[in-house]
């Protein structure tokens, strides 16, 4: 999501008021917010990025998405892909269903599974749909907007969200009867043809929900108004309409894009046993191109605010989307490193925006390199770990990353090593080893280490840069 323009001005000031406001987090690991596990029970840490063709649709959809993605993301670490896929390619006219596109993304997920990616299907829309110009997600046959105006913003996209045709379109998504049975017979579809393909985590049930705001509401109350009594039974429906085909993925749940000014989220119970809650990780000064402000306390305000429903709810969190927009300026190798020390703290993982080669937005350059500072996501973590985390670390400057666990049974935890110009060297204590104690330098690492129930001995992991920092 980008949102600089009209709406920054209402956004940064609420970011103020509640810079003020609201409390920062304790420093430890929030312990209280359950992680994300595998069918073996085992804790499962997502690291990667949005991989996405927003350019071509029809035939040519998908066309910007490449095996070379899958294997960069490999090749530097990373363990997961949000696919953006969209409603309007699956399903361009009512009830007739694209088997070309549906080939297409088993083609993408066939790559993801070749270089060992898990992927979360992503149900994507920006300002609705192709309705409004050159905008994807759902279809215009789909699309209601009772004859209301509707203004193109060239240099600010975010505010056609607040275009009175767009937010009646998403009020009769919501409330239309034949329109809610149409997204729940698509999402049965879809997750019909992809429930055993095996790079597939999870379903994201829709990107960055929006709404119509009723005259004289503020933004903030707007938002969890909305979520609470239309986005909530909307994530319901399509869950039950999912588990008529897939009953083993997980569901990821996403807030308005609201809750980037650290606004708590309305959202209420989703009733299912599998459920992610997915916020997105932006600030709207810094998508306007401002640096970031340690002073400002964003991410402590953030950090408290978007756990609130986790611990409520009792489910992980996965940030679906984060990454500023200008990642040169001054201050942005402190924001990354904040960033990802606060994310490490109370998330399951990430999906940085966006894997692509260019500028923007991309993670790499043409050639393939990261773009500045960029480079700071790839770091040392536990994809899995078989038992209980008890600390988890990472020291950048140094590097040294640190992991403590305590196995529950016999297993096999996972470390992943981004290639390093001095490699990586490991040391295992207490009931668990390792045949691999040394990754060469430039190489990337995939350490298992097998551990055995002893005692209640816990399990200690350090990586290091090379031999010479034992």
């Amino acid at each position: 999501m980008r949102k600089p323009g009209a709406q920054l001005i209402a956004l940064t000031a609420l970011t103020a008021i509640l810079t003020t406001t609201a409390p920062a987090p304790a420093a430890a690991r929030q312990t209280d917010i359950p992680k994300l596990t595998d069918e073996r029970g085992r804790v499962l840490t997502l690291r990667g990025w949005n991989v996405e063709d927003k350019n071509h649709r029809g035939a040519s959809a998908l066309s910007d998405i490449t095996e070379r993605h899958f294997r960069d993301l490999a090749a530097r670490g990373f363990n997961t892909a949000r696919l953006l896929v969209f409603w309007d390619d699956l399903e361009p006219r009512r009830g007739h269903y694209s088997e070309r596109y549906l080939a297409k993304i088993e083609r993408v997920l066939d790559w993801a599974h070749t270089h060992r990616v898990r992927v979360v299907i992503d149900a994507h829309q920006d300002v609705f749909g192709p309705a409004f110009g050159s905008h994807r997600g759902i279809p215009e046959w789909a699309t209601r907007t009772d004859g209301l105006p509707y203004r193109p913003h060239p240099d600010d996209w975010f505010a056609e969200y607040f275009e009175p045709a767009v937010q009646a379109a998403f009020e009769h998504l919501y409330e239309d009867a034949d329109l809610r049975r149409a997204q729940a017979r698509m999402w049965r579809v879809l997750a019909g043809r992809l429930a055993h393909h095996p790079a597939v985590l999870g379903y994201d049930l829709i990107n960055e929900p929006m709404g119509r705001l009723r005259p004289g509401e503020d933004l903030p109350s707007a938002a969890r108004r909305i979520e609470a009594e239309q986005i909530t039974p909307m994530y319901n429906r399509i869950a039950a309409a999912i588990r008529q085909v897939d009953r083993r993925h997980w569901l990821f749940v996403e807030p308005t894009p609201i809750v980037g000014e650290g606004v708590p989220t309305g959202l209420g119970r989703v009733a299912d046993p599998k459920i992610v809650y997915a916020p997105h990780f932006y600030n709207a000064a810094m998508e306007a191109g401002r640096d970031y402000d340690p002073a400002a306390q964003w991410i402590e305000n953030y950090e408290a605010a978007v756990t609130r429903y986790p611990r409520e709810q009792r489910v992980p969190v996965v940030v679906g989307e984060w990454g500023p927009l200008n990642n040169t300026l001054p201050n942005m190798g402190r924001f990354y490193d904040d960033a990802l020390a606060s994310l490490a703290r109370y998330t399951s993982g990430w999906a940085g925006y966006t894997w692509c080669y260019g500028g923007g937005y991309c993670a790499l350059d043409a050639e393939g390199r990261f773009r500045t500072n960029k480079e700071r996501t790839a770091r040392p973590y536990a994809p899995t770990v078989a038992g209980t985390v008890t600390t988890e670390s990472y020291e950048p400057v140094a590097p040294v990353y640190r992991l403590t666990y305590l196995p529950h049974r016999p297993g096999t935890t996972e470390l992943s090593l981004p290639p390093a110009p001095r490699g990586w060297h490991i040391a295992v204590t207490g009931p668990a080893d390792t045949r691999t104690r040394d990754i060469p330098p430039g190489e990337r690492g995939t350490v298992r280490v097998h551990g055995v129930p002893r005692g209640g001995a816990p399990v200690f992991v350090v990586v290091t840069a090379g031999r010479e920092a034992e």
